[in-house]
């Protein structure tokens, strides 16, 4: 591929309309030397994600180079001489680099980052990580900086959904141009609501799951213990009280309760409190969430000389370090390296079809039944 004397590039088997965009694409830059994509995208009256496109098919063809924040014209004395590029689709995405936010790297999160970047290295693209925090205000300046001086070509992205800058990122990222999809998170835009894609854990099937493990096993009185910081928490509860109904069980007979911020203050008596009330109401059994909750509500039934599973049976939800307590705790195992993986393909697909429908991936967890549960006495 070479450059003519006007600076465009001599193309052949290409869209006209491409072909056109692009060769004005390229003597914009010839006459500025560098641009935003989004004066680009301005320029040319075509969408970010079209301009992006271009871009990528150009450095394949080494006629541009990505800078910070956009993209400048590769002369002809730095320009190595290139070999025709294929087109642009899933076995041609090598050299692309995706941008990955997640809210933690200490739990949860580092297996979904592991099988996200098996899912890179598989498609021979580069995954760039970036922990977040469930205290920050707001994801988009880690966003940008992603996208404008990263130069991402898409975003795999857990991002805060509870604060109030959660609408202004959701609708920077549905109209940025690169394409997200959002993990363990789902969002509408827009006046019609249209979806964005994601790749969500069915957490109410897992809730359910535990509760139907438990009823197979005897247990009339199926109470719930849940986290109030996690985004997870209304889907665990929900399928809880699908599964109770389901099983003929009365939830109103047993204990619910929401554990507040471990670092609170109120949290090691609201435990106490979940004993109490356990025996207060004939409770025998508890899905609990998470690990870390489940293993200081067995702590609490030792110091009580409560026997688990003999007297209370638990079931902990996220299977993080579950197994490796004493006794091994049954728990509901979110299949975090397949929600990295499908998250990583979803974009790969987007940046080789950008007209393709929306996806949205469902995928279910599943049951590992430990020591912690049995049947009541």
């Amino acid at each position: 591929m070479t450059l003519d004397g006007s600076g465009t590039s001599s193309v052949e088997n290409r869209a006209p309309l491409q072909v056109a965009r692009r060769q004005q694409l390229l003597a914009a830059l010839q006459r500025d030397g560098a641009m935003r994509i989004s004066d680009l995208s301005e320029a040319l009256g075509a969408a970010a994600i079209t301009i992006r496109r271009d871009i990528a098919q150009l450095a394949a063809e080494g006629l541009v180079r990505r800078v910070h924040g956009g993209v400048a014209l590769i002369t002809p004395d730095e320009a190595p001489a290139p070999e025709e590029a294929p087109p642009v689709g899933r076995n041609s995405l090598g050299g692309r680099t995706l941008g990955m936010l997640v809210p933690s790297l200490d739990y949860y999160w580092p297996d979904v980052a592991r099988g996200a970047e098996e899912a890179a290295r598989e498609l021979d693209m580069r995954l760039v990580l970036r922990g977040s925090s469930y205290d920050t205000d707001d994801d988009k300046p880690q966003l940008e900086r992603l996208v404008d001086r990263m130069g991402v070509d898409g975003l795999v992205i857990a991002p805060r959904m509870d604060t109030s800058t959660a609408e202004r990122t959701i609708d920077w990222l549905a109209h940025e141009g690169v394409p997200a999809v959002l993990l363990e998170r789902t969002a509408t835009v827009g006046a019609h609501h249209a979806v964005m894609e994601s790749v969500v854990t069915d957490h109410a099937l897992g809730a359910a799951m535990a509760v139907r493990h438990l009823a197979s096993l005897g247990h009339r009185r199926i109470g719930v213990v849940l986290d109030a910081d996690s985004p997870t928490r209304p889907h665990v509860r929900r399928g809880w009280l699908e599964a109770v109904h389901e099983c003929g069980l009365d939830p109103a007979s047993t204990v619910e309760v929401v554990l507040p911020d471990s670092r609170s203050p109120e949290r090691d008596a609201l435990l106490h409190e979940v004993l109490d009330r356990c025996l207060a109401t004939g409770t025998t059994a508890l899905l609990v969430h998470a690990d870390a909750e489940a293993i200081a509500l067995v702590q609490h039934c030792e110091e009580r000389q409560l026997s688990v599973p003999g007297d209370l049976s638990i079931v902990a939800y996220d299977d993080e370090v579950a197994g490796l307590f004493s006794p091994p705790l049954t728990a509901v195992r979110p299949p975090r390296r397949s929600i990295g993986r499908a998250a990583v393909r979803l974009v790969a697909d987007r940046l080789a079809d950008p007209a393709r429908p929306t996806h949205r991936v469902v995928i279910s967890p599943s049951l590992r039944v430990r020591e912690s549960t049995a049947a009541p006495r």
